[in-house]
């Protein structure tokens, strides 16, 4: 554990020491921004489109850092030759990747804090509401949703050969999820067999991130969810968090490192 914790402290310090700390601290300032502008309206539409923009951002800014950052890890590695003197202390291959999938779930986390600090500061100075159990509910699902898609991406980092490559492949299939993958159900309903049936498969083993999204909960001041979905949902992540780690570690073992 200690070397896992180790390996994930290094992935920290190496993405605060990158652009992606001033990105963010931009894009904070521009959510701030976003939010200091409700004051100079009256219209509750106006607000509610405001607060949808700056948690739009806040989803964008932390799918780009976990994918980013996730991508670079094992290719930097291997590019820089550091692994190999880093697999003889000896670290395992599997530890390895725990300790660079922990790190990156991190990174995004503290980035995440930052985000929805800064948003309700805002959001609750000039709506006298404080929705501080939604406001965590929307934190912890969203970090819970970068774990899968962080745990995607490393594996993406085994099986492709370059970073960027891997960056876009996996971006457009978290897109395709969010967007598409809730609507797959519908679609089978409309096809032939055995189409059907394959559009079904595929929905049932695709990981529904889209079930982590509760903006519309802060943006119209819902009542929180109730937490027994929020454990369901959190145990359906790490199901899928395994599987990837798993499929990423069974892919790695096989792998030469000289390739």
């Amino acid at each position: 554990m200690n070397t896992v914790l180790a390996l994930a402290n290094i992935v920290i310090k190496e993405l605060y020491r990158r652009k992606d700390f001033y990105v963010l601290f931009v894009l904070t300032a521009v959510i701030t921004l976003l939010m200091g502008a409700i004051r100079f309206f009256h219209d509750p539409q106006i607000v509610r489109d405001l607060k949808e923009i700056c948690l739009l951002l806040v989803w964008i800014a932390a799918l780009i850092i976990a994918i980013t950052t996730a991508a670079r890890q094992i290719p930097a590695e291997r590019e820089s030759r550091t692994i190999f003197p880093l697999l003889a202390k000896p670290v395992t291959r599997g530890q390895l990747v725990i300790g660079k999938f922990l790190g990156c779930w991190l990174a995004t986390g503290i980035a995440l804090v930052i985000f929805y600090l800064f948003f309700g500061i805002m959001s609750g100075a000039h709506e006298d509401k404080w929705p501080l159990l939604s406001l965590f509910q929307a934190f912890w699902l969203q970090w819970v949703m970068l774990a899968v898609v962080v745990a995607m991406v490393l594996l993406g980092s085994i099986v492709f050969s370059a970073p960027s490559a891997n960056v876009t492949i996996c971006f457009f299939v978290v897109l395709g999820i969010l967007t598409l993958a809730g609507h797959l159900n519908q679609v089978a309903l409309q096809q032939q067999e055995p189409l059907s049936t394959m559009t079904y498969t595929v929905y049932f083993l695709l990981p529904h991130l889209e079930w982590f999204d509760i903006r519309k909960f802060i943006v119209f001041n819902w009542p929180p969810v109730p937490w027994r979905y929020c454990f369901l949902a959190t145990l359906y992540a790490f199901v899928y968090v395994a599987l990837f780690l798993f499929s990423t570690w069974l892919v790695f073992r096989r792998k030469a490192l000289t390739a």
